[in-house]
């Protein structure tokens, strides 16, 4: 639905034509506190645009962006995403679920009375972004399709060494 970047690093992340996603990040996106954010597991940010509407309806100031997500997805079942599930944008990305994004006083201006815990895995489950590193880099664009592949239970098969 929308890739973001901040180039000053922070929030909010801003809209833009299109990014390139390699494993150590987003290119022309900045993080302010690398013991939180980036790094190869923390590569990108992704959160659900029916959240953040779900969150608006509540009365919630957030927009796109606001929470510091680099995608803003639509059309997946959020709830149903899990850790080691993987998810394809566009025509050459491929991502891996890492983590949930623990909420910070940063994101507060996106909340009513900066409730952070909103959206806070531990709290809600379900309601968290989502971190992923990149498998397979490259560029994504604002109405690329994101698609979700659930991780076997027997985990992802080990790439065949040539």
């Amino acid at each position: 639905m929308q890739v973001n970047v901040n180039p000053e690093g922070g929030v909010p992340k801003l809209p833009v034509a299109e990014a390139y996603l390699s494993v150590f990040g987003v290119h022309g996106d900045l993080q302010r506190d690398s013991m939180f954010h980036g790094g190869p597991f923390r590569a990108v940010s992704l959160f659900s645009l029916e959240l953040i509407d779900a969150l608006r309806a509540e009365g919630h100031p957030i927009a796109p962006g606001t929470t510091g997500e680099n995608l803003t997805v639509s059309g997946l079942d959020w709830e149903r995403l899990a850790l080691g599930d993987r998810l394809r944008a566009g025509g050459e990305v491929w991502l891996e679920l890492t983590d949930y994004a623990a909420p910070c006083a940063t994101i507060a201006e996106s909340f009513v009375h900066w409730n952070v815990t909103r959206i806070a895995q531990y709290v809600r489950p379900g309601w968290s972004r989502l971190y992923a590193a990149v498998l397979q880099e490259g560029v994504v664009r604002p109405g690329d399709e994101v698609e979700w592949q659930p991780r076997p239970p027997r985990g992802w098969p080990e790439p065949d060494a040539d």
